[in-house]
Formats: C-alpha cells, structure tokens, sequence
C-alpha cells in the first residue's frame, strides 16, 4: 500500500513539475513566435461599445431635423397639357381631332403660408391644368402665376383655408462645396422622397453659353424630383432641383439645383413686375485659364477678361476699360464666367455692385450701378434693341424696337421682303412694342403651337406681317 501511494506521489510530483516547464518555456516561445509573425498586420485595439456608437453618433450628419423641416413643405405638381397626337384610321372615319391630354408631374416648394409654390417652368410647361398634392393628400388646382424660362424657374398659387407648412429661402452664396445636402421630391410619382450628398460644386453652367450657374451635388435625383427642394442640415432651402446629368435618363450621380439666391429674385420680380427685370454689368470678354491667359500676355489665369465695354450701361459710367480683369463683385470671387452671370442673376437694375478688377497689375474697386438689358435676342430675327426718337422718325413710326443684327440663319429670309439691320419692328402678335420688354412680354405670352406674327417697317417704308409656325 505504501508503495503505491509512493508510485501516485511520485507521478503527481512529475505531472507538476513537466507542466510547469512546459508553461515556462514552451508556450512563452510560442506566443512570442505567433506575434512576430503577424507583427505587419494592422493592429486592433479593443474599444468600448458604447464609446464607439457614441463616436459614430457624433461624426455622422443628422438628417431627421431637416427632413422633419422641408417634407410637409414639398408637393406633388401634376400637369395635364393638350398635345397632338399621331392621327389614326378611326380618327379620319369619325373625324375626329387627333389631340390628346398628356399627364407630366414634377415637385414643387411651398414658400408661403398662403399657397405660393415655386417649381420648375418645364414642369408646367405649356399647361393646360395644373393640380397640386400636399403631404396629407390633400388636391388643390393650381394658378399659374409667372414663370422665367431662362433660370427654368415658375411660380404657382393654391387657395387655402388653413396656413400651409411652407420653407423660407436660405442664402446659397454661403453654401458650401463639401457640405451635406437633402432632395426632398417625388422622384417616380413616389411621394415624399428624401435623399442626402454633399455638395459637388458651384456656379456650374452645362450649356455652356453661360447661361446657367447651377448647384452641383451627388443627391439622389430623378424624373420627378423637378422643382422640389435641395435643403441644408439646418433644414434651409439652399436650391430648387432643377437637372440630371445622365445617358440613360435616370440618376447617375450628379444632379443640379437652381441657387435659391436666384429662385428668390425671380419669384420676387414675378410678384412685383409679373416678369423678371434683370440688370446687366455691360462687359463682354471671357473666363481667363491658361491657354486664354497666355494668348492675351498675362500671368492671371483667374477671373473674368473685359473685351469690350458696352455703350451706355453702368460699366462704361464707371470707368470700366477693355483689358480688365474682373476678380471679385461684391464678396463674390469671379473665377468663371457662370460665377460672374450667377451673381448678377440676384441683383436687380438700379442696384450697385462694388466690381474689384486688375488694371496694369494694380488692384481697383469700383462701384457700378447695373441697369436693364439694351437688347433682347428676338425668335426667327436675332438682336433687338430700343429705337431711339431718330430710329423711329427715319421710319416715320411712332413706336416700335430696332434690329439692331440678325440671326445669320434667317438673315437673307429677311433681306428678300426689304427689312434691313435697322428695320423697326411695331408689333408681335398685335401687341404694340415700345421697348424690348414689351417684345419679351408678347413672347411669353404666346400660347402653345400658337403661329408668330411680327410686324416690321421694311427700308420701303411698308408694313410688312409674316408668319411663322
């Protein structure tokens, strides 16, 4: 008995003893070879759960208060035009008019209490009925207030009992590129839709004529998120979405908004003036790069290059002089040429803008007053412009606008029936013209598939009418 509890005892002894060296230098020399080896993988250091959502929470843009803000304030825009459709067999058996309606939708954005809504214009376009869905539901018919084609923007009214949930409009000029946005739309008829980017860029024009200056952002944007809303995370209307870049239709990754600085100006000259009064600087030139910059003998490769003064505009009362180099209107940097016709987009004739421009290397500030456009590009003729009193007396009229240069694509047209650069033009569609925006006024107030008719003073000193369809 003795002996075998020897034996255990001993056993025991040496079951410690080898463990022992095996934890004090086997598994050390292991562990350590196992960290040599993943000593060039990335190293994870354990944190707290809590602590890590907490760190997520607070770098993660908060969306919620925004949408919360701007999704009662957007509408569902529906609009039902006439338009002619392929003519059938059944159609010439019973005689029958081969016009049909044709159903658009879009968004729109309620900017006041009382049922303004602004929209895109080629949401509404050529409307015959304009219907307007809240977020409850609701539907109301629409008054088409005014529009302007050239920043593609409308303006719309409902009759409310109740005040309506509506957006104010913020200040785009302090948008930044970088800064997280939301599209609040109906994308697809699908009600209510938000979606959130950041803005891509600025001043972006894509006709490249310079007649644009769009916000540029990565938001989600398709057919129907038209004239709804672009807002910041503080919940602002910075935009009205406005385009799409895209091959296919749909969204592929840039979307444009029309500056609420410029949506605000244009519905403010629509309810004012019931059309939009413009004020023009009176340059002519071009964005300076390296190329141009080059070409002219300059080391500037940024800003806007005068060319040309035009006469009798505030640029020239100013002091204005061809070789310029614009840098700044305002607290506006001038980079392109969309910066340049963005800005003055917000501003209004009569209003002065302090130009910083570059003569000769030296830095100056000038202020300008602007006023109103001299001429107006007029529909199947080119440039019109204001007649004088001596314009009107070498015509013997009594009112009327000057060409002041053709279209080169109906020039000869003209020539054929006598009418000359020069000419006066007395009437469009029976409206009598006095000045350019009286031209502009009868255009905007031509109906759809409505023929053109301009009545012009040949060098005859005939009054000639043609008509185009």
């Amino acid at each position: 008995m003795k002996k075998i509890l020897t034996l255990v005892c001993v056993s025991a002894l040496g079951g410690i003893l080898t463990l022992g060296g095996y934890k004090l230098f086997v598994q050390d020399n292991e562990q350590q070879l196992a960290v040599e080896q993943s000593s060039d993988l990335p190293v994870y250091i354990p944190t707290n759960t809590t602590n890590t959502i907490n760190s997520n929470a607070a770098l993660a843009p908060n969306f919620v208060e925004a949408a919360e803000k701007s999704i009662d304030a957007v509408v569902h825009v529906k609009n039902t035009s006439i338009v002619s459709a392929p003519m059938t067999m059944q159609d010439l058996f019973f005689g029958r008019n081969s016009q049909r309606a044709q159903v658009g939708t879009g968004s729109g954005v309620i900017i006041s209490p009382t049922g303004y809504i602004v929209t895109n214009n080629h949401v509404i376009k050529n409307a015959n009925e304009i219907s307007i869905t809240l977020n409850n539901n609701k539907t109301y018919m629409a008054e088409l207030i005014g529009t302007d084609a050239v920043t593609d923007i409308a303006l719309l009214k409902i009759d409310t009992e109740e005040d309506l949930p509506y957006m104010a409009f913020g200040d785009s000029d302090n948008a930044k590129i970088g800064e997280w946005v939301l599209a609040v739309g109906n994308p697809f008829n699908l009600n209510s839709t938000v979606t959130a980017g950041i803005i891509s860029a600025k001043s972006r024009d894509l006709t490249g004529q310079n007649m644009q200056s769009f916000i540029q952002t990565d938001a989600a944007v398709n057919p129907g998120n038209s004239g709804g809303a672009l807002v910041n995370t503080n919940g602002d209307l910075i935009g009205i979405n406005t385009a799409i870049s895209s091959r296919t239709g749909s969204y592929i990754g840039y979307s444009f908004a029309v500056p609420s600085n410029i949506a605000r100006k244009i519905v403010n000259d629509i309810m004012e003036y019931g059309n939009v009064q413009n004020g023009i600087l009176g340059v002519v030139g071009g964005a300076l790069n390296s190329k141009a910059a080059e070409q002219l003998g300059t080391d500037i490769t940024e800003g806007f290059y005068v060319s040309e003064v035009t006469e009798d505009t505030g640029a020239e009362k100013a002091g204005i002089q061809s070789g310029d180099i614009i840098r700044k209107i305002d607290n506006v940097e001038i980079n392109k040429f969309s910066d340049l016709t963005g800005y003055l987009k917000t501003k209004s004739p009569e209003d002065v803008v302090n130009v910083t421009l570059l003569r000769d290397g030296d830095e100056e500030v000038l202020p300008v007053t602007l006023l109103k456009p001299s001429t107006y590009i007029l529909q199947t003729i080119g440039f019109v412009k204001n007649a004088s009193t001596e314009d009107l007396e070498k015509y013997n009229a009594d009112y009327g606008i000057k060409i002041s240069k053709f279209d080169e694509n109906y020039k000869y047209s003209w020539e054929r029936m006598g009418v000359v650069e020069g000419s006066i033009i007395t009437k469009i569609n029976g409206k009598k013209l006095y000045t350019i925006e009286d031209a502009q006024n009868a255009m905007k107030s031509r109906k759809f598939n409505e023929p053109l008719q301009i009545e012009v003073i040949n060098n005859e000193g005939e009054k000639i009418t043609p008509i185009f369809r």
